[in-house]
C-alpha cells in the first residue's frame, strides 16, 4: 500500500485552511495531511492542532517564525521522509490548489518521479486571474524552459508530488530557493537526477480569502537565479565540446 503525506505549509490562512482540510478529506481520505505553520498571529496553527486532535491522520510542525515556502517544504519533507511516506505531496491553504485535482495529481499516468499539476497544458487552466498575471506566470515558464532546457512547461507550479526515492536523491539540505524559484530549483533538481517528470492538467482558483504571499522579492530571485543557473549551464556545455 503506497502511503501519501500532503503537506500544506501556512502563515495566517485560519480561513481558508479549514476548508481544503475537509476538501482533502473528502476526496482523499486515505492520505495523512501535515499542516506546516510559520507561527502564524491569526490562529492556525492552533485550529490545525485542535483539529489534529480529532483526526489522527492529521499532523502539525509548528516552527517559530516565517522562514519562507522552501524552508516550510524542505521541514514538511524531512518530517515526512522520517516517517516513511512513499509520496509527499505540496499543496496550497488558500483553495488555488483544488482539492478535487489531489486524485488527478496523485494518479498521473506512467512512471514518474514528480508529478506536477499544470496550468499550461491541455486540459489546464487558470480561473479569477487578470491579465497581467497570466502573462508572467506564462513568460516565467517560458523563460524557465528556454534558460534550463527543460521539458516542463509549468515550473513554476505549486501543486506537486514527489515519490520519496525522488526526494532522498537529492540534497535537500543545498536547496535554499523560495517561492516560485523553489519550485523551479526542486523540478530541475528531480530531472538533472535521472528523474521523469510528468504534468498533469488542473484548474488553478485565484485564492478567495487572505493575501497573497507574492512579492517584488519573489520574482526577482527566480529571474536572477535562473538566469545565473542557465548561464553556467551553457558554460558548462561549452566547456566540454572543447575538451573534446
Amino acid at each position: 500500500m503506497v502511503t501519501t503525506l500532503v503537506i500544506i505549509p501556512t502563515f495566517n490562512e485560519r480561513e481558508s485552511l479549514p476548508l481544503q482540510v475537509d476538501g482533502v478529506r473528502r476526496e482523499r481520505p486515505d492520505v495523512d495531511i501535515l499542516v506546516v505553520d510559520d507561527a502564524s498571529p491569526d490562529g492556525t496553527g492552533e485550529w490545525a492542532a485542535s483539529r489534529a486532535l480529532e483526526d489522527p491522520q492529521m499532523h502539525v510542525l509548528h516552527r517559530p517564525g516565517k522562514q519562507g515556502l522552501g524552508a516550510a517544504y524542505r521541514a514538511g519533507f524531512a518530517w515526512g521522509l522520517e516517517r516513511g511516506y512513499d509520496v509527499l505531496v505540496e499543496m496550497d491553504a488558500d483553495g488555488s490548489h483544488r482539492a478535487e485535482d489531489l486524485a488527478r495529481v496523485l494518479d498521473a499516468p506512467g512512471e514518474w518521479d514528480l508529478a506536477i499539476g499544470s496550468r499550461w497544458v491541455p486540459g489546464g487552466a487558470v480561473e479569477n486571474w487578470p491579465a497581467h498575471r497570466r502573462l508572467l506566470s506564462t513568460g516565467a515558464n517560458t523563460y524557465v524552459r528556454w534558460m534550463l532546457a527543460i521539458p516542463v512547461r509549468d515550473a513554476t507550479a505549486g501543486f506537486r508530488a514527489y515519490r520519496a526515492s525522488a526526494l532522498r536523491a537529492l540534497d535537500l539540505e543545498a536547496v535554499e530557493s523560495q517561492g516560485y524559484c523553489f519550485q523551479v530549483d526542486m523540478a530541475w533538481r528531480v530531472i538533472r537526477s535521472g528523474g521523469a517528470v510528468v504534468e498533469v492538467p488542473i484548474v488553478f482558483v485565484e485564492r478567495e480569502h487572505g493575501a497573497s504571499k507574492m512579492s517584488g522579492e519573489i520574482i526577482r530571485e527566480a529571474l536572477v537565479k535562473v538566469t545565473v543557473w542557465g548561464m553556467k549551464e551553457r558554460a558548462a556545455h561549452v566547456r566540454r565540446a572543447f575538451s573534446k
